[in-house]
């Protein structure tokens, strides 16, 4: 596929065709990262489930292994790193429990304080997924130019700010 005949510019050709009073650009590049997105996503998710993982699992394995020995945190916070409410992190860690890749104990510096750590065989499964994670993203981006990547990346990190800093998304203004 072209770039002037993909499934976004046919859509937006039938938008104009029948909307000419409205502007449809926009649709260009979020219908694009949007289907962009799915097709990554897809791409991830294998390289997880060759692990034996969901996406969320990696998350809470590889929050905890960032965490540096003796790898662990409080539930809360592996809430907050994964941005995902308590409940779902409850039921992530049930999960992780059962195959024996986290444990739950009670924290070292205060008893009632809990914390969920990384087992030996959950230190062994992260370190293989990301190995393996790392390496599918290069071969992703590597579909890319240097001079893109380059190019992407700032483009992105400011767009991205402009939601995750408190901002409505108005960063757009301020790619230039």
């Amino acid at each position: 596929m072209t770039e002037s005949t993909d499934r976004v510019a046919r859509i937006q050709g039938e938008w104009r065709r029948e909307r000419p009073d409205l502007d449809v650009t926009p649709q260009g590049i979020i219908g694009r990262l949007h289907r962009l997105a799915a097709h990554l996503t897809e791409e991830l998710l294998a390289v997880y489930a060759r692990h034996g993982l969901s996406e969320g699992e990696f998350d809470v394995l590889a929050s905890l292994r960032r965490a540096g020995p003796p790898y662990h945190r409080a539930p809360g916070e592996l809430a907050q790193h994964t941005m995902v409410t308590t409940g779902a992190m409850t039921k992530r860690i049930d999960r992780l429990v059962a195959a024996g890749l986290v444990e739950r104990s009670i924290g070292p510096d205060d008893g009632r304080r809990r914390i969920v750590a990384l087992t030996v065989a959950g230190l062994a499964v992260i370190d293989a997924a990301f190995t393996d994670h790392i390496a599918n993203e290069r071969r992703l981006v590597e579909q890319l130019s240097l001079s893109d990547r380059a190019a992407l990346e700032p483009i992105l990190t400011r767009w991205l700010q402009g939601y995750e800093s408190g901002g409505d998304g108005g960063a757009l203004d301020r790619l230039g």
